[in-house]
């Protein structure tokens, strides 16, 4: 349930006019349970800048329905039971107003038909002055709802008290799974962002070891053109000693074939002389 003030901002929730608890004769303000009973107020709490601050509006768990009444029972008497229930169910506001403590009850009219058509048309008439988003995660959606959710349970409780008490159980389990929901959405979150930073890491580590990796290509490119040249190099120096050897051995043979004929001339010559 909102915990706005019926002063200050709508709800689709219906309240009763605001009543007048106590007037604190100190600043100390008195719990909920101890303050005493109810005064009605003729006004509503006044508009402007004057200073307020809820005490307790918060609903704490669904207590159980109250067991079915036995006999006939007088009608302040039944709709005294349905307030309880309501309030039990929709705790009423507090406030602190020009050191006035004042409360709301949650309405403990019956609804009729009429009712509950003003309720969907100033649900829709809410959206659309909010401007809630149609699709999506939307708070002031999921806020409006909420509140026309406690209004229909609030219809309900007034005629049928131990319905309303397991509206109100399916509301907070509804409330609880769409915590859960973001619970998992916002880990989820976090998981996804974690992710990501890692992956910048792991990208800033891939781009320095590319960039280790072109200089090491770098560093063997320039060794493979040095290498190269001192290939081409000492195949220029092989070819010009084999070139030389194979010139040197040209001169050597031509040398022993002239000397082979010089012998041979000389031995023809010997032996033509000793015939």
């Amino acid at each position: 349930m909102s915990e706005r003030l019926a002063g200050t901002s709508f709800s689709l929730l219906k309240y009763d006019n605001p009543v007048l608890v106590r007037e604190p004769s100190d600043g100390n303000k008195r719990r909920v349970d101890e303050l005493p009973q109810l005064q009605p107020a003729s006004t509503g709490p006044a508009g402007g800048n004057t200073s307020r601050s809820i005490i307790a509006t918060t609903p704490g768990p669904v207590p159980d329905p109250p067991s079915p009444p036995g006999g006939n029972k007088s009608r302040d008497a039944i709709r005294r039971e349905a307030q309880d229930a309501i309030n039990a169910i929709l705790p009423p506001k507090e406030w602190t107003e020009d050191d006035q403590i004042w409360r709301q009850l949650v309405s403990s009219t019956p609804a009729t038909r009429l009712d509950v058509l003003a309720l969907q048309e100033q649900l829709d008439s809410r959206l659309k002055q909010r401007q809630a988003r149609e699709i999506g995660i939307c708070p002031i959606r999921r806020e409006l709802y909420s509140q026309c959710f406690d209004e229909l349970i609030r219809q309900v409780t007034v005629s049928c008290s131990e319905r309303g008490f397991l509206l109100a159980r399916v509301r907070d389990e509804l409330n609880l799974t769409l915590l859960s929901y973001q619970t998992l959405y916002e880990s989820s979150l976090a998981f996804g962002v974690r992710k990501a930073l890692q992956a910048e890491i792991g990208r800033g580590e891939m781009e320095d070891q590319i960039e280790q990796l072109k200089h090491v290509e770098q560093n063997l490119e320039c060794q493979k053109t040095e290498l190269k040249v001192e290939l081409e190099r000492n195949a220029k120096r092989a070819q010009e000693d084999m070139d030389s050897l194979k010139e040197q051995h040209a001169q050597e043979v031509e040398s022993l074939q002239q000397s082979n004929k010089q012998l041979k001339e000389l031995l023809e010559g010997v032996l033509t002389g000793n015939k």
